[in-house]
């Protein structure tokens, strides 16, 4: 017998298509429509129009790392602007697992359209620092912390322990930056970033946050920070802080290890010699630092 062949499917058996955008609505609304017909099944009927799939695409994990990894072949520093976001330490998967906390504590991420405005903003910042332009004019302390070992016991402790604790810690660091003349800038995650006015102030108020901190215990996890200080003219927009001066201070704390304080060279040379000790570190070399900063343990007397 002649082997059988595959019938072509009969209209009835063709699988739906997605229905033809309506050629009316523009690109923006053809996006829109196809979008929401391929929302997720479950997704109650105020999520499934054009704004919630406007709203799944600029939360979308997947089209964030994709923006991230874009913006690390564009001249400049790719973590320009928001370091919090984009974690490159820990266990993989950690700046997503950061959004994720971030979510449930409530904090604004920028999602996609944030990233491709950061781009935007890293080229123009790129390109003004080259000129000798693009600083600030206030010399400010910045000052960065995140918790060590936080995001392997979140993914373990789950959604209310990490709540809890991310809500404890806040309650601790806020009031010391304040208490100290400082502003908490963002939290995104576990991270911290503020400003203050002088590297005194951003030494106390670390101690003062990191021995406050030690009265605390979520799930048996006590939270123990990081911190890193740098003294520069970041430059103002909006509410955020951004430039080289920021990226420096970011990578000075993604180098110290649990309870330690490490600060760059111009915030040392703010800070009381008869009051503090500093170390320096001999081998502190970072992406889109310059090689003449160099980076001190700093501790009281």
């Amino acid at each position: 017998m002649p082997p059988e062949r595959d019938e072509p499917p009969t209209p009835e058996q063709r699988p739906a298509e997605p229905p033809a955008p309506d050629a009316a609505s523009g690109p923006a609304g053809a996006a829109a429509d196809l979008l929401a017909h391929d929302a997720p099944a479950g997704l109650p009927r105020s999520e499934r129009g054009p704004l919630g799939a406007l709203r799944r695409v600029n939360e979308s994990d997947r089209l964030i790392d994709a923006a991230e990894r874009l913006r690390r072949r564009l001249p400049g520093d790719p973590r320009f602007g928001d370091a919090l976001s984009t974690a490159e330490s820990g266990p993989s998967g950690s700046a997503s697992l950061t959004r994720r906390i971030a979510r449930l504590a409530g904090q604004g991420t920028g999602g996609l359209a944030h990233e491709l405005g950061l781009g935007a903003l890293q080229v123009w910042q790129a390109a003004a620092e080259s000129r000798g332009r693009g600083r600030g004019t206030e010399d400010l302390t910045v000052l960065f912390t995140d918790l060590v070992g936080f995001s392997r016991w979140a993914l373990e402790a789950g959604d209310p322990a990490t709540l809890l604790l991310l809500r404890e810690v806040a309650a601790v660091l806020d009031p010391a930056v304040a208490r100290h003349r400082g502003r908490v800038v963002k939290w995104l995650g576990d991270g911290m970033m503020a400003v203050l006015p002088t590297p005194e102030a951003a030494v106390q108020a670390v101690l003062e946050g990191r021995d406050a901190l030690r009265e605390i215990e979520v799930a048996g996890f006590q939270p123990r920070i990081r911190a890193g200080i740098h003294r520069g003219r970041p430059r103002r927009v909006g509410g955020d802080y951004l430039g080289v001066d920021v990226n420096i201070a970011a990578r000075v704390a993604d180098a110290a290890s649990a309870d330690e304080l490490l600060a760059s060279d111009a915030a040392v040379a703010g800070l009381d010699e008869e009051r503090w000790s500093r170390k320096r570190k001999r081998r502190f070399r970072a992406k889109g630092v310059p090689a003449e900063v160099t980076v001190y343990a700093v501790r009281a007397r």
